[in-house]
């Protein structure tokens, strides 16, 4: 039982979970459904009286038999056929695996968790690697007027389902990290093995550390600049140092790919730089060395989200007498400085360190691949955004965590349980055909089922929250009849910083209440987020919502629960008949609470950002019309868009929800249900994301890593410099075309033909290219494709090259072309990766143009 306690994959195996809740249904509900917790309360005499319940027995040799086969039996990744990753470090501020290990605030930590999961299911040899915060994130309550309290309980690492990594003499195993005036930070391993996949979590909280450093770790996201700058120096460096630790401890493979979750890990680029010198490689030669099997994702869509410190305050953390001592403290600045346009060049930016660090970097959603390739387009001087090397996986969530027990029972009642698990592990599907065959009766009463069930959820929480805000009980009768579940329901939750807009449901308050209030076709609203605890702003929105529900008039149709987290997400996302995002786009860089909600039937209401906009049907929900037009005032922009919100509302979905058809169903409410599940769920899930990530990202980046052994380092390093400092004399003198544009026709091809200055770079170092697409009203190239051009033999007498190539006209419309140079290299994952582009000079005779009109 307690080997089944430890591995977190009871988490999402209703199976254990049913086997501990058998044990005793009273503690299981008390200890919060967490197996260890409930373990140790246990009494001895029912543990024996366990011992000899066969039937008990045979249920616990059957669970913990499956956990075997699933913990060594061949998966997914085992039975591709091109040679992987040996393993992958996946490093990330914060984890969500389960409420029982409070460590995550919000999306970035649920999509680590869910990323751990789903590479559990697959069998892809991740190592997790996290800090373990004693206080975790803040408890939060309400005061009596509305206002965000926060609590920080003090969480024992015994108590919560970790087990100690130790040397081979039991003592435990440490890292340590050097400070400035030749002090220590000693940090504990803590593993928490979840399924297949161990996470690592250090832990400053030792003896060894004065008060200071044992505070380190004390809180996520807490403290000021040097607090957070340790944190970070802890998770990167010391994460590295952790997974080199475990692995010769426990024979793990060691990492080919690291992947940095975001920018808070970035360090770890410079202590596996400072392992490759020690072996005897130059900085820049470790440096391509490091680039080579690095990925780094960022969630951010605005500068303001990223962690930044100031030049001095790094400088004072590296070098001699701090960490890092034999790097040079000016190579390590640079790497993380602000040195482009738009820049402030004295600050150092942790995502700006995370993209010099890898060689393959990816946003969130497709429209966050854009957004991120133009925010961070500076380290690409001459590309236009599109070029950017910064690609997108869009994210997805663990169907077995998010996906209610009765929304799988019933697909599995279609397919069998075998093959519904598959399928939500997997993501390999387009479609679930299987969902035409449910009949519409079965999806309204499973719709009504977890309704109800939300609504007993609501009113057991809304009146544990009165009660903090200080109501007796004499006083609290009418939460026995808050919310309906007979009525549409619509649920919001999530963080509360200002661009997600908790108020603007407020906006119109009268025309609200008219919603909550109608008589025919009423609505119902459930809330829930938590404010950072710096951002009183957030706490006023906060505020202002409690207090608009604490209204007699309509305190039985939207509530506001406080402490959101894991355990009430999976009774909110099941429960509701609308989801609603409604973000300030585009600066949602996913937004994965919709995906889960779809899951379980939900349909989404939002504006279209993150995820939505990329995989929006009218099938699937509404979207929320923007006004974000340059020149909107932000006041203007809230009116407009919270009016469509009460227009869709009032004029399309509450008719759709309560209108009947002949069989007395809301038939077309039942069809958008059956469509959401068989269309959207099998796209929103991790498994298919995960997968994308192996395929597109860690087997490129192991078969890079592979390639750049020490001898190909040097070489790569000893190129880029030696292009570095010749590219000024690369140059673009002439192009011509056999043909003018008044001849141009759909479907010819034109000879190019272009004379370059190549300088002291050879036909090797570049690729010369022909950018050609359709133009723009400004007479820009927009969606172009480029085409490799070829020497036409030796240069001539004044060292100038030729070089000629077809052109193709292949698009009706305004079509134009360029010419460029950029520096080529097999092992380079990108054109753009250096920088570098020569271009025509403005006075170059036929430097490109309008072909076609």
């Amino acid at each position: 039982m307690s080997d089944l306690a430890r591995n977190l994959r009871w988490s999402w195996h209703a199976a254990t979970r049913d086997l501990f809740e058998s044990v005793d249904p009273e503690r299981w509900a008390a200890a919060g459904r967490d197996p260890v917790r409930l373990l140790g309360s246990v009494p001895p005499a029912r543990l024996a009286e366990l011992a000899e319940d066969r039937s008990f027995l045979d249920r616990l040799d059957a669970v913990v038999a499956d956990l075997d086969a699933y913990m060594t039996g061949d998966r997914w990744y085992q039975a591709q056929t091109d040679r992987l990753p040996e393993a992958i470090a996946y490093f990330s501020p914060e984890f969500g695996i389960t409420a029982a290990l409070p460590q995550y605030s919000g999306g970035l930590g649920i999509l680590a968790g869910d990323h751990l999961k789903a590479a559990s299911d697959l069998g892809v040899p991740l190592i997790g690697v996290g800090l373990l915060y004693r206080h975790g994130y803040f408890r939060q309550s309400l005061s009596r007027d509305g206002w965000q309290q926060e609590h920080y309980p003090v969480l024992d690492p015994h108590e919560l389902p970790l087990v100690q990594l130790e040397e081979p003499g039991g003592t435990p195993a440490q890292v340590p990290l050097a400070l400035p005036g030749g002090r220590l930070l000693h940090a504990r391993i803590w593993v928490a093995q979840v399924g297949r996949v161990p996470l690592l979590l250090l832990d400053s909280d030792v003896e060894e550390n004065d008060l200071g450093e044992r505070q380190v770790t004390d809180r996520l996201y807490g403290g000021g600049s040097e607090h957070r700058l340790l944190q970070e120096m802890l998770l990167g460096i010391g994460g590295v140092r952790a997974v080199r630790t475990y692995c010769r401890l426990t024979g793990h493979p060691e990492p080919e790919v690291f992947h940095t979750n975001e920018g808070h890990a970035g360090f770890l680029g410079l202590e596996r730089i400072a392992e490759l010198r020690a072996q005897g490689l130059d900085f820049d030669s470790a440096l391509e060395a490091v680039r080579a099997g690095t990925v780094f994702t960022t969630h951010t869509p605005v500068p303001a989200g990223i962690d930044r410190f100031a030049r001095e305050l790094v400088a004072r953390h590296f070098g001699p007498g701090a960490e890092l001592p034999l790097m040079e403290v000016d190579r390590i600045l640079r790497l993380g400085m602000e040195t482009y346009p738009g820049g402030e060049p004295n600050l150092f930016n942790m995502a700006v360190m995370g993209l010099r660090l890898a060689q393959r970097a990816n946003g969130v959603s497709l429209l966050h691949g854009q957004v991120s390739r133009e925010m961070f387009a500076g380290l690409w001087p001459g590309f236009d955004p599109e070029e950017v090397p910064i690609t997108s996986v869009t994210n997805g969530v663990h169907a077995a965590t998010w996906m209610a027990p009765e929304v799988f029972r019933l697909g599995a009642r279609q397919i069998g349980p075998e093959r519904a698990e598959e399928a939500l592990s997997l993501g390999d599907s387009d479609r679930w055909d299987s969902v035409a065959d449910i009949p519409d009766q079965d999806i309204w009463d499973l719709r009504r089922n977890l309704r109800e069930l939300l609504v007993m959820e609501v009113r057991e929480r809304l009146r544990a929250s009165w009660r903090q805000r200080g109501a007796h009980s004499a006083e609290l009768g009418w939460i026995d009849r808050v919310l309906d579940p007979d009525v549409l329901t619509i649920g919001f939750a999530r963080r509360v910083p200002s661009y997600k807009r908790l108020t603007l449901m407020l906006r119109d308050k009268d025309r609200l209440m008219d919603l909550l209030l109608h008589p025919e076709r009423p609505v119902q609203i459930v809330v829930a987020g938590k404010a950072h605890p710096a951002d009183d702003s957030g706490k006023r929105l906060i505020q202002e919502l409690v207090r608009f529900a604490d209204d007699p008039r309509v305190r039985h149709r939207i509530v506001f629960l406080p402490d959101y987290g894991m355990a009430m997400a999976q009774k909110l996302y099941p429960g509701c008949d609308i989801w609603l995002n409604n973000p300030l786009r585009p600066l949602e860089a996913c937004g994965t609470s919709g995906m889960k909600a779809a899951l379980n039937g939900c349909l989404n209401l939002s504006v279209l950002d993150g995820w939505w906009d990329e995989w929006y049907q009218p099938d699937f929900g509404w979207a929320i019309p923007t006004a974000d037009g340059a020149g909107t005032d932000p006041d203007r922009r809230d009116d407009i868009e919270s009016a469509a919100l009460y227009d869709l509302l009032e004029q399309r979905i509450t008719p759709r929800f309560y209108e009947r058809g002949e069989s007395g169903l809301p038939d077309r409410w039942i069809e958008m249900v059956r469509r959401t599940l068989s269309l959207l769920g099998p796209k929103v899930l991790a498994g298919r994301m995960v997968r994308e990530y192996v395929e597109r990202l860690y087997a490129p980046a192991a078969r890079a890593h592979r390639a750049m052994d020490p001898d190909s380092a040097r070489e790569l390093a000893e190129w880029k410099a030696r292009v570095r400092s010749a590219w000024h004399g690369v140059t673009v003198d002439h192009v011509e075309t056999s043909a003018t544009p008044p001849t141009a026709e759909l479907g010819s091809t034109l000879a190019l033909r272009v004379r370059v200055g190549l300088g002291a770079l050879g036909p090797d170092d570049v690729e010369v290219q022909a950018v050609a697409g359709r133009v723009d009203e400004e007479d820009r190239i927009a969606d172009g494709t480029s085409v490799p051009l070829k020497p036409a033999g030796a240069p001539d007498q004044d060292g100038r090259w030729v070089y000629e190539g077809p052109l193709t006209l292949d698009r009706t419309g305004p079509f134009g072309y360029t010419v460029r140079i950029l520096p080529s290299h097999p092992l380079l994952a990108s054109g753009a990766e250096l920088g570098l582009l020569a271009v025509p000079a403005e006075d170059v005779t036929d430097g490109g143009g309008l072909l076609m009109r």
